[in-house]
C-alpha cells in the first residue's frame, strides 16, 4: 500500500503508505519553467507535454491529495479537488502505506493545507460510485489518482480500468497514479489503468510508508499515548516524507519527461519502527516506544478505531506482507525527479514537533 493503506496511502482516507481513511518547497524544474514561462504555447502545454490546464485531484482532502492541490494552486494551476461529499471538509484519520490517501484534519498545518485546496474548488468524487466520475473529469487536462482503500484490494483493477476509460473519453492527457511498493496486486491495478487510459500519459508513483502516519494518521494516537503498536516486527522501512511525494507528483503532472515512468519513492535511510519511535520521542520531548503486535491483534486495534472488520483484516495482513523485508532498500528516485535529496525521518520529526503535531 502506498497512500499507505492506513500507514501508507489513500487520499479520502490516507492510511499510511498510500491508502488510508481520509508547502511548496522543492518543486524543481517544473516550478522553474512555470515561473519563467519558458515553453508555454497557446494550448497551455509546455514542450507538448506539461499539463497546465485543470487538474482533478481525486481525493483532495487526503494526506497526499491536499498537498498536491496546494502546490498546484501555488503554481497557478486550476485544481478540482474531489471528495466523497463534494465539500472541503476532511474525513476520518487513517493509516496509509502508499496507495490510499486519507487523513482527517483537526487543525494545524494539515488543516491549513486542506483549506488552501478547498479554495481551488471541490467536486463530488466517490470510488464506490462511478456515476459522477465523468462530471468530475470533464474539461480536466490531468488527474492525480489516489484509490481508496488500496490498489491491492479485490476490485481495484476493475475500478482503475473504468477510471481510465472515463478519463480517456473526457480527453484527459495525463494521469499520475499513487501506488505501493512491492505489491503485486497493486501492479495489476496499475496495468489496468494504463491499458484503459488510451492516449493519456500515465505515471506511477509507488510510495514507501508515509512518515506522516505518525503525525496525521492512525499512528498519531499511539505517539500521543506513548506506545505505537504495529505488526512490523524488527523490519526496517524507508519512510517517505509526504512533502517529497507531493513535489514528485506535481513535477509529473506539470513537467515534461515523465510519461510512462514508474517512480519508487523512499526516504534516505531505513529505520525499524523501534528506531522511528526513538526519533519521535527525541523530537516530541515525550516517551514513545514501539510495541510489536501480530496481524490479528492489529486488526482488532483497527476495528476499535472504527475500521470495518474485513478492511481491518485486509490491512493487517497486507502490512505483515509488506514488512517482510523486501521493501527495506532505499531508492534515488526523489533525487532524480527533484534534483535534491529526500527529507530524512529526523527532519520530518523535528518539523512535525515544531508544528505542534504532538502537543495533544
Amino acid at each position: 500500500m502506498t497512500e499507505n493503506a492506513d500507514t501508507r496511502r489513500n487520499d479520502d482516507h490516507d492510511h499510511g503508505n498510500g491508502n488510508g481513511r481520509e508547502a511548496g518547497r522543492g518543486m524543481g524544474r517544473a516550478a522553474a519553467e512555470r515561473e519563467t514561462g519558458h515553453g508555454a504555447d497557446r494550448d497551455g502545454e509546455r514542450d507538448g507535454e506539461g499539463a497546465v490546464g485543470t487538474v482533478l485531484v481525486t481525493s483532495g482532502t487526503g494526506k497526499t491529495g491536499r498537498r498536491v492541490a496546494e502546490r498546484l494552486t501555488a503554481l497557478g494551476v486550476p485544481v478540482r479537488s474531489g471528495s466523497r461529499t463534494g465539500s472541503s471538509g476532511a474525513g476520518a484519520g487513517g493509516l496509509s502505506a502508499g496507495t490510499g490517501d486519507s487523513g482527517a484534519d483537526t487543525g494545524g498545518p494539515g488543516a491549513r493545507a486542506a483549506d488552501s485546496a478547498s479554495r481551488a474548488g471541490t467536486v463530488p468524487f466517490d470510488w464506490q460510485d462511478d456515476s459522477g466520475w465523468a462530471e468530475a473529469l470533464r474539461g480536466a487536462r490531468a488527474a492525480y489518482v489516489a484509490y481508496y482503500p488500496d490498489l491491492a484490494v479485490p476490485g481495484a483493477a476493475g475500478a482503475m480500468a473504468a477510471f481510465g476509460r472515463t478519463a480517456a473519453a473526457c480527453g484527459v492527457r495525463r494521469v499520475v497514479l499513487l501506488s505501493g511498493r512491492g505489491e503485486p496486486q497493486a501492479a495489476v491495478a496499475e496495468e489496468a489503468l494504463r491499458g484503459a487510459a488510451g492516449a493519456a500519459e500515465v505515471t506511477v508513483v509507488r510510495s514507501a510508508f508515509f512518515a506522516q502516519n505518525f503525525s496525521e494518521g492512525a499512528l498519531l494516537e499511539g505517539v500521543l499515548g506513548g506506545e505505537v503498536a504495529f505488526p512490523a516486527g524488527t523490519t526496517a522501512e524507508p519512510f517517505v516524507d509526504l512533502d517529497d511525494l507531493a513535489d514528485v507528483v506535481v513535477a509529473a503532472l506539470t513537467g515534461p519527461g515523465h510519461a510512462g515512468a514508474v517512480y519508487e519513492l523512499t526516504g534516505p535511510r531505513s529505520l525499524t519502527f523501534a528506531q522511528a519511535a526513538e526519533e519521535l520521542a527525541r523530537a516530541a520531548g515525550r516517551p514513545v516506544r514501539y510495541v510489536p503486535v501480530t496481524g490479528p491483534a492489529y486488526a482488532s486495534l483497527l476495528e476499535e478505531f472504527g475500521v470495518p472488520g474485513p478492511e481491518a483484516g485486509f490491512l493487517a495482513e497486507l502490512f505483515e506482507t509488506l514488512l517482510d523485508g523486501h521493501n527495506m532498500a532505499t531508492t534515488d528516485d526523489v533525487q532524480r525527479v527533484l534534483g535534491r535529496e529526500p527529507k530524512g525521518f529526523s527532519a520530518f520529526a523535528r518539523e512535525a514537533a515544531g508544528d505542534g503535531a504532538w502537543h495533544g
